[in-house]
């Protein structure tokens, strides 16, 4: 869940966020990538310094340029907030970077938000009304594309929030945001084991092509593999193997290729810990070789499931169908 916050000076925001933070949210500030570029400058920060700053930005590197470096920072195992989403382009940068972005804008009167500014009195924050009035006249919209845009944003917001009352009210109000915001979509199973397929192909040696192979049972992962030479000889990117490091054209030399397969590999793997793949299912990140399927059919697999289509593998996969083994092909949300 990736929520961000948005509004006027003094609405709140500060508020949102620490609730938010107090359950196990990240806090992320789109302020704060201009505090940092402020910080490279050398120059204290002021009010006026952060909306010029971030016009700059913008004018420079786009209009979605805090967010886009905001979203760097971003991993997928974790709920965030973002506060300070102060452009279109902004919420458009989120929403397409993370696919699970919603906009929350607080909503509050004028002459709280001032009461609120005054007692905080944090450096750079306008005094009186008319210098509240003025500074958000720079905020709230502009023919400069680089300028803030809160007009826009609120338009784009899916939740808003009223902070007129308490702190217990506003509070309420977010838990009730936080409770039907409950459903979020998950991975299959297929996806799920396939995707770990594709970060245990990371650890391949070989310099042609990254390869490996997840095998499951009961859905439970009971081996791995990926493409590379044998144990205890020179790893093929180190030049261990003469086909792979002379990048010999497809389907050619392969009496040369020292490389086991990733399917080959989670498969001895698993004899070499003395763990039965009878039965289990195989997710490879492409469809296997003719060996390989000679060993899946040979140590009693009963289903195999690929990602993408190895070059010379048609013959392979009629002969899994006519060994009885499944055959199918699992396509990722990436591909």
């Amino acid at each position: 869940m990736i929520l961000g916050v948005s509004g006027l000076n003094g609405s709140g925001k500060g508020e949102v966020v620490r609730f938010l933070e107090a359950r196990s949210f990240y806090a992320l500030s789109l302020s704060d990538v201009i505090r940092d570029e402020l910080r490279a400058r050398g120059l204290e920060e002021t009010r006026e310094r952060m909306i010029g700053t971030g016009r700059e930005l913008r004018a420079a590197e786009g209009p979605g340029a805090l967010a886009a470096r905001l979203a760097r920072r971003l991993v997928a195992d974790r709920n965030y907030v973002i506060d300070s989403v102060r452009h279109p382009a902004e919420v458009e940068a989120l929403r397409a970077l993370t696919g699970r972005f919603r906009l929350l804008w607080v909503e509050a009167d004028e002459a709280i938000r001032h009461e609120r500014i005054c007692e905080r009195a944090r450096p750079g924050d306008p005094r009186t009304l008319a210098e509240l009035r003025r500074l958000e006249g720079q905020e709230l919209g502009s023919d400069d594309p680089a300028a803030q845009q809160l007009l826009a944003v609120r338009e784009l917001a899916d939740l808003t929030v009223r902070n007129d009352g308490s702190l217990a009210a506003l509070h309420q109000a977010l838990q009730e945001i936080l409770a039907s915001s409950l459903a979020f979509d998950r991975p299959s199973w297929d996806e799920y084991f396939m995707a770990i397929a594709r970060v245990v192909a990371s650890r391949s040696n070989c310099v042609k092509r990254k390869v490996a192979a997840v095998i499951t049972r009961d859905r439970r992962i009971i081996s791995t593999g990926y493409n590379g030479t044998p144990r205890g000889t020179r790893n093929c990117n180190e030049g261990g193997c003469p086909r792979c490091n002379s990048f010999a054209e497809g389907g050619t030399r392969l009496d040369e290729c020292l490389c086991s397969h990733g399917e080959e590999n989670a498969i001895t793997q698993a004899a070499f810990h003395g763990v039965s793949v009878r039965g289990g299912t195989l997710y490879t990140t492409f469809s296997p070789c003719l060996m390989c399927t000679k060993m899946i059919i040979n140590a009693g697999l009963e289903e195999v499931a690929y990602n993408a289509s190895y070059p010379l593998g048609d013959v392979s996969l009629a002969l899994l169908r006519e060994a009885g083994v499944k055959v199918r092909q699992v396509r990722l949300p990436t591909d």
